[in-house]
């Protein structure tokens, strides 16, 4: 496989389907930041922590993987003429959701009850875990954005916003499990 095709010196890019759009496309800017979001996913599994959370982190990483073919295939493109599903890819469902649901529940029960807001830090690695939330966060506005004009899969929405909730709890565990201090945030009277 060539790694360039120069189809995109123009400025253009190429949705799932043949359609030729701007690079600055709002569907573009959303698996673009889904694509950020994943390397620092890949950033966090690469630390040292423990193997259940990197296997876990592993299968996020593949679910965005298809997240993003996902968003990048517009709706009119979804099926060919003869009806048949053009992206013929396991799809972000429901168990994809449960899965994040679960892992954020089974993580909750070993952390101390939230009293404040948590500072972001304390550990390289927590830090890591709240970029990758904040991230997050902006692929799912754009991804809400995008929804507004053009239809995007209501599953795609939820696992965005389940996985920023999933990675702040990870970064409250990895905060235990590496010793590092939880700094609250306590707001400075006038």
């Amino acid at each position: 496989m060539k790694i360039y095709t120069k189809t995109g010196d123009k400025g253009t890019t190429a949705l799932f389907g043949g359609t030729r759009v701007p690079k600055y496309h709002l569907r573009i800017e959303s698996y673009g930041t889904v694509d950020e979001l994943n390397s620092y996913i890949g950033l966090i599994r690469d630390q040292k922590i423990d193997e259940i959370t990197k296997n876990s982190l592993n299968k996020i990483q593949s679910d965005l993987f298809t997240l993003g073919a996902m968003l990048a295939t517009p709706p009119e493109k979804e099926t060919l003429k003869s009806g048949k599903e053009r992206l013929n890819i396991y799809k972000i469902d429901d168990a994809s959701i449960e899965f994040l649901e679960n892992e954020i529940d089974t993580m909750n029960t070993h952390l101390p009850q939230m009293t404040h807001f948590i500072l972001p830090g304390g550990h390289q690695t927590v830090s890591f875990c709240h970029v990758a939330r904040c991230v997050c966060r902006r692929a799912e506005r754009l991804s809400v954005a995008l929804n507004e004009g053009e239809e995007v899969n209501s599953n795609v929405l939820m696992y965005l916003n389940r996985l920023s909730d999933y990675l702040f709890v990870l970064a409250r565990k990895l905060t235990q499990d590496l010793q590092a201090e939880e700094i609250k945030w306590i707001p400075e009277k006038y």
